[in-house]
């Protein structure tokens, strides 16, 4: 099951004078991402290089801020990958120190610094919500109400008009059940509102 963390959390490494300072934190997508990039640039002037990955969906990425193409941001990217993250950012800021760690050197410094931020990390699942709206009569509206709170669904909204119209959302493995529940509960007097996806 996916996770994401918590809260960001810090780690430094001092690999051969070199100083890695890396930070895991929760992050929706690339926009954001970019931001706390040039805040860090900001903040480390004197830092030789800002690495960072992101995985988040469709807008994933992987930043190697001058290291040689493939030894930081990759490395770090398959750490969160490792991880079953997702919606997270990592970020290393690296101060060289004078020596060269060469190429499986820097791979090796950037995946523990951000194995080690994640070790300390909270991490929670993310549960995955399907939106579903349905609409029924008005002598059963009561019978809705009861089977959504025994579902643990979030009532959104409730229109009452010609029908009594609920919006409601609920972790994605219970939506089909709840759906069925309903559907035998009303006698097929249930009316699903734009969810070509449910399986009823």
């Amino acid at each position: 099951m996916p996770q994401t963390i918590h809260t960001p959390v810090h780690h430094e490494l001092i690999i051969k004078k070199s100083r890695f300072l890396a930070c895991v934190q929760p992050m929706a997508d690339r926009a954001g991402a970019q931001k706390v990039v040039a805040g860090l640039r900001a903040e480390h002037p004197g830092a030789a290089h800002v690495c960072w990955a992101l995985l988040a969906g469709g807008q994933s990425a992987a930043v190697d801020d001058g290291e040689p193409s493939g030894t930081a941001g990759r490395p770090m990217l398959d750490v969160l990958r490792h991880q079953d993250l997702e919606g997270v950012l990592a970020t290393v800021v690296r101060y060289f120190g004078g020596v060269k760690l060469g190429a499986g050197g820097l791979v090796r410094a950037y995946t523990d610094s951000v194995a080690q931020a994640l070790s300390k990390a909270e991490k929670v699942a993310i549960i995955r919500q399907r939106q579903l709206r349905c609409a029924v009569a008005y002598p059963l509206e009561g019978l809705v109400r009861r089977e959504l709170e025994l579902a643990g669904a979030a009532l959104e909204l409730v229109e009452h008009g010609q029908d009594v119209t609920f919006a409601f959302s609920l972790p994605d493995d219970r939506a089909d059940a709840l759906a069925a529940r309903l559907n035998e509960a009303g006698s097929g007097r249930v009316a699903w509102i734009g969810l070509p996806d449910i399986d009823i």
